[in-house]
Formats: structure tokens, C-alpha cells, sequence
């Protein structure tokens, strides 16, 4: 993780990062499209498609928690 003083709110990092990867993909797929609403969601979707699974294939974006795996005893 980046950050890891984050504590509680550990989830938040990867959803910034994904934001702005979101933004410039869409970014780029306004430019590309020439104001063309349809064809705009389509290669938004397109370069987010490609981006998402390059990124996943090489293994970022991944998010790392440490749960417990037991319920604790309680008291009488």
C-alpha cells in the first residue's frame, strides 16, 4: 500500500487511483470521439477496457486486507 497510515480507510486508496484512471480514460476518448455522444461511451469503454485489463494482467490495482479469520470468545 502507499499509504498506510490510512487505517480504517485503506479502501479509499485504490478508489482514488482508479478515479483518475477513469478521467484520463475518459478524457481521452472525448478527444478521440469529435463530440459524438455514443461513439464517446464506446471508446471510453474501449480504452478502459484495454487500460483495466493491461493493468490487471500485470498485477496492479490489487487491494490487500487483513481480516480475522476467528470470532472472538465472549465473556459469560
Amino acid at each position: 500500500m502507499l499509504a498506510p497510515y490510512l487505517g480504517e480507510y485503506s479502501f479509499l486508496e485504490p478508489v482514488i487511483i482508479a478515479s483518475l484512471v477513469v478521467f484520463v480514460v475518459d478524457l481521452i476518448g472525448n478527444i478521440v470521439s469529435f463530440s459524438n455522444r455514443f461513439v464517446n461511451a464506446l471508446v471510453t469503454a474501449i480504452i478502459f477496457g484495454l487500460i483495466f485489463g493491461a493493468l490487471s494482467y500485470y498485477g496492479y490495482g490489487g487491494v490487500a486486507m487483513d481480516l480475522p479469520t476467528s470470532v472472538p470468545a465472549s465473556s459469560p
